[in-house]
């Protein structure tokens, strides 16, 4: 005769639920963290125009956009029709670039702001006028690293 006898049932125990909770505040603690928040609320239409020799910004901490653009169909009434500069949340006037800026490389590290780049998020059927007090409100303050952002494809699209 043996000592041992076995399990009659081989049914599996139930599945212990006890670290569920631990698990899923675990997981949202990690995706709350993880998860970068949209810096800026879109405030003009912007449909970049199409290029074909582009390239990828390395450091997006060290850019400054600036929008340009028609407000959108949400901000007409109180905007105009006419293009505006964006910076940040709120249409600005061309002469608020310079504080713009300052602002933006005060907030910075000493180090990084002769790397800070500005970038133009211009939309394709804005005026070049605009677009060049834009530039001349940059030179004015030194800032002369400017990146123009545009959507990938064929340029002659540009002409349609």
């Amino acid at each position: 005769m043996s000592k041992f006898k076995k399990k009659k049932g081989g049914e599996l125990p139930a599945i212990s639920t006890a670290s569920l909770p631990d698990i899923v505040f675990m997981l949202l603690f990690f995706f709350m963290v993880a998860t970068v928040m949209r810096q800026n609320t879109l405030m003009i239409e912007n449909k970049l125009p199409v290029a074909d020799q582009i390239e990828k910004l390395d450091k997006k901490d060290l850019v400054m956009y600036i929008y340009a653009g028609k407000p959108s169909s949400r901000y007409r009434s109180s905007a105009g029709n006419q293009a505006r500069v964006q910076l940040n949340d709120k249409f600005a006037d061309v002469s608020d670039i310079k504080a713009f800026i300052l602002a933006e490389r005060t907030a910075k590290r000493e180090e990084v702001i002769p790397f800070l780049t500005t970038a133009l998020k211009v939309d394709g059927q804005t005026n070049m006028g605009l677009v060049g007090d834009i530039k001349k409100e940059l030179r004015d303050v030194q800032a002369l690293k400017i990146n123009y952002t545009t959507r990938t494809g064929n340029a002659l699209d540009n002409f349609k």
